[in-house]
């Protein structure tokens, strides 16, 4: 009873020192390891991971069970851990801290340091560039011509664009065919698009790393797939062989995309704002004189 008694005044003790930023330090540190395992979990770091513990789990016997060899050796990799899992799970973390960056609380402080762009020139530009790409794309479906344009957003691609040719020129339909005609020096490459402009042509895209993306899938969907796996990028695939249009982002591919939903989705993704989600396509395709065309929307994976 005694023991109970003692033990009951320890919680007390503890409950009465226990301050408001006790209970936010530990929100923050079960945030934090929730999404750690979350991360773990969702990606193939989470057989290394095990691995790991394992050889920590060892570690600690050879300890206590006063094995030397295998303790040294098992030291030295225990000292050098923190570098070695930076290296293993280079990908994990690069894909962890964009979404941190990509956050609204980032995006909240970034705006309060820096300061706000002018959002309605920027979306105006952008808006202006989707309804060519729109146009473009229908060009190169009638033309049986396939297409790679990605629209950056906020993971600049400096890398994929030095793989490229920079161009750096107002989007246009026409641009965007002569580019993607087959017989041009730039047409095997993928299209970079930058503020609503064409920034550079010609590049090379990473393949997807999924094993389970599907046969039929060919170069340029694969590598639309890469690019969305490592970045937050939209890219727009148009099929040489189908002429079919599918969307790549988040590492999920969408087909099988008409005129007007091909600009509502572009518009969804890029600008984002609600009231225009519904009406977008239709709205751009209107400046283009094709409001009387209507269009479907089966998007399957």
């Amino acid at each position: 009873m005694e023991s109970i008694a003692r033990a009951g005044q320890t919680v007390l003790g503890l409950a009465r020192q226990f301050e408001l930023r006790d209970a936010v330090d530990v929100l923050i540190v079960t945030f934090l390891l929730y999404e750690l395992i979350k991360l773990v979990r969702d990606t193939r770091a989470g057989q290394l991971v095990k691995g790991i513990i394992l050889l920590v789990v060892l570690f600690l016997v050879s300890h206590y069970a006063n094995l030397l060899m295998l303790n040294q050796i098992l030291r030295a990799f225990v000292q050098s851990a923190i570098i070695v899992v930076v290296i293993l799970f280079q990908p994990e973390i690069r894909k962890a801290l964009e979404q941190v960056g990509h956050s609204k609380v980032a995006k909240s402080l970034a705006t309060a340091v820096g300061g706000n762009k002018d959002r309605e020139a920027e979306v105006l530009a952008i808006r202006k560039a989707i309804g060519e790409v729109v146009d473009g794309t229908a060009i190169l479906q009638r033309l049986r011509m396939g297409a790679l344009i990605v629209f950056e957003r906020e993971t600049k691609l400096g890398e994929i664009v030095a793989t490229g040719t920079v161009v750096d020129a107002d989007a246009s339909a026409q641009l965007i065919g002569n580019i993607f005609f087959n017989k041009a020096p730039l047409h095997d490459g993928a299209m970079i698009l930058r503020d609503g402009r064409i920034y550079a042509a010609g590049c090379i895209l990473p393949l997807t790393s999924n094993d389970g993306v599907s046969a039929e899938l060919g170069t340029r969907h694969r590598a639309a797939l890469g690019m969305s796996e490592n970045s937050d990028a939209v890219v727009v695939v148009v099929s040489e062989e189908t002429a079919q249009i599918s969307i790549a982002v988040g590492g999920n591919l969408t087909r099988n995309y008409t005129r007007v939903t091909l600009a509502d989705q572009l518009e969804r993704l890029l600008i984002g704002s609600p009231e225009s989600s519904q009406s977008s396509g239709k709205r751009i395709l209107g400046k283009l004189g094709l409001t009387g065309k209507k269009g479907g929307g089966n998007h399957g994976r």
